[in-house]
């Protein structure tokens, strides 16, 4: 019998998974679509997370001419507030964990470079990481597999040595379609069966999917 390929990375979402940030996304998106949709629930706006922020708004606001106003509000609403993003309680112990027992870390985000960035900078959490993926940087996007498969790339290991970490369906969907296990953050969330099915494991909190993660990848 042969023995199970060891884990040497650990690739990361951001938003929901490494820092707070899910609350003002919810604001900044409500704030941006208010004029053309009205007020929208954060349950509604949830259910069309995933992406680039433009193809959410494309998807709600049926004047197309409308988008790249509410893009702006998007974008200014995000600038005015962004320092209010905080890291999870325990993140950096994990990734410094992690570096320790020299694992490989990576960052695939649905978050455009510019502002991942920010977040990464203001934070300290950008020198943890040995490579990160935006959403952005490539013409796919989540539940699309091309940024996880370009972490992969640059973390230089197959997708039997990695662990994705993320908290949104398309997360899931993204590993289950390049064969990478993922941990799916819910957030106390109701899962589809059909996406939980996919998951590899499924908690509640961000406290949760961190301890499974140093039980999984111990010090060397």
């Amino acid at each position: 019998m042969s023995r199970p390929t060891p884990t040497r990375a650990v690739i990361f979402d951001l938003d929901g998974t490494l820092v707070d940030s899910m609350p003002l996304v919810l604001r900044a998106f409500a704030h941006a679509l208010r004029p053309y949709c009205g007020e929208m629930s954060p349950e509604e706006i949830t259910s069309h997370l995933g992406g680039p922020p433009d193809r959410l708004l494309r998807k709600l606001i049926t004047d197309e001419s409308k988008v790249t106003e509410a893009m702006q509000r998007l974008m200014d609403y995000d600038l005015a507030n962004w320092r209010l993003i905080q890291p999870f309680a325990g993140m950096h112990g994990l990734l410094d964990h992690l570096r320790g027992a020299r694992h490989a870390l990576g960052l695939w985000t649905g978050r455009e470079r510019e502002s991942t960035g920010l977040i990464l900078h203001e934070h300290g959490i950008g020198p943890k990481l040995d490579a990160w993926v935006c959403g952005d940087d490539l013409p796919t996007h989540k539940p699309h597999p091309g940024g996880l498969e370009e972490a992969l790339r640059q973390l230089a290991v197959t997708r039997e040595q990695a662990l994705f970490v993320g908290d949104a369906d398309v997360d899931v969907l993204a590993g289950a379609a390049c064969g990478v296990r993922t941990l799916l953050i819910c957030h106390d969330r109701v899962i589809d069966p059909a996406v939980q099915a996919k998951a590899w494991r499924t908690v509640h909190t961000p406290a949760e999917a961190y301890a499974i993660v140093r039980a999984e990848l111990p010090s060397l």
